[in-house]
């Protein structure tokens, strides 16, 4: 994506406009060590503002860890990584309490939620005890640990990644839980210029070390206070539960998108226009959004897996057949 964003006419306040510029920085610091992946970095950095939760499903070796790892970086966060495997149990998660000798007392010990930024890797690994209790803190935001509560910080975001290509000794996440992501992405392999770039930066150091944080956690949440004002129609409103609702409808779809898809796609359509450099949602935000907020919430019909269709084919025919606020229908590309 190019940096043509940054000219775009706009009546965002001094102060969202510069709270827009600082998040382009951060998605050009990010993309020095992800590099070709400037559409991913700002999808993800929507997520981010719309406090969400994306899953990144990929082969291993094409950057998942890396993107994580230099987002909370850049963005100032506390980041914390879990590698999922079977053993992993709900209250490495979650915390625990330990007794203590000395004070004669229990004490509590934080969970890997207790942070900005975690990175969920290879989700389908750990069991569905564990991957429950992941999920459940990133629904209501804290945690609860024999009868006492503990707020998760904010802003607290999950990148969750997995594996497509190994399924022994894993546990698929099911569909009430993959609901619980806004978003769900693919990072795919660099182009072949992309990848020699790659290569040279790391061939003596790595590019991560030199990455300087753009902002801090308070102006992080400064900044997605900021994109609850973006500005959405009521046209706007009605056209996400229109393409929603169509996926309930779709004869191949033996599962459609929740309520919960409809709320969400608010949220990110927002953050999405904001790093646009707008404070209004246009349909195209919202269409750009629609596949990866989208696909993995549906289940498809069988006839439909046998005539090799995908659920992005579908999310495509729906918003072809979709009317168009303002502007009648859309020819939609993949």
């Amino acid at each position: 994506m190019s940096h043509e964003t940054a000219t775009v006419e706009t009546k965002m306040s001094p102060e969202m406009t510069e709270a827009y510029r600082k998040m382009l920085a951060a998605a050009d610091e990010v993309e020095k060590v992800v590099v070709g992946k400037r559409t991913e970095i700002l999808l993800i950095l929507t997520a981010m503002l719309a406090g969400a939760h994306v899953l990144v499903e990929d082969v291993p070796g094409t950057g998942k860890t890396t993107l994580a790892s230099t987002l909370a970086k850049v963005t100032g966060l506390n980041f914390k990584r879990a590698q999922f495997t079977p053993d992993v149990m709900a209250s490495d998660i979650t915390g625990f309490h330990i007794y203590n000798r000395k004070k004669e007392q229990f004490e509590f010990r934080e969970g890997l939620v207790m942070c900005n930024l975690l990175l969920a890797d290879e989700i389908n690994r750990a069991s569905p005890k564990t991957q429950s209790a992941l999920l459940e803190a990133m629904e209501e935001g804290r945690v609860t640990v024999d009868g006492n509560t503990a707020e998760i910080p904010d802003p607290f975001m999950v990148i969750a990644t997995q594996n497509p290509a190994g399924y022994v000794g894993t546990y698929p996440l099911p569909e009430a839980q993959l609901d619980r992501f806004a978003l769900k992405l693919s990072m795919g392999y660099p182009a072949a210029s992309e990848e020699i770039a790659i290569i040279k930066a790391r061939r003596a150091d790595n590019p991560l070390d030199s990455v300087r944080a753009i902002l801090a956690e308070n102006e992080l949440r400064a900044i997605k206070e900021q994109v609850t004002s973006v500005h959405i129609d009521d046209e706007l409103y009605t056209y996400i539960v229109t393409l929603v609702t169509a996926t309930r409808r779709h004869p191949s779809l033996a599962l459609g998108a929740s309520p919960r898809a409809s709320v969400a796609l608010v949220h990110l359509a927002q953050a999405y226009a904001f790093l646009h450099g707008r404070d209004f949602v246009l349909p195209d935000d919202i269409a750009a959004l629609f596949r990866h907020a989208i696909a993995h919430r549906l289940m498809l019909r069988q006839e439909a897996k046998l005539a090799h269709k995908t659920a992005q084919d579908i999310l495509t025919e729906i918003l072809q057949t979709t009317d168009v606020p303002y502007k009648g229908k859309r020819n939609a590309g993949k």
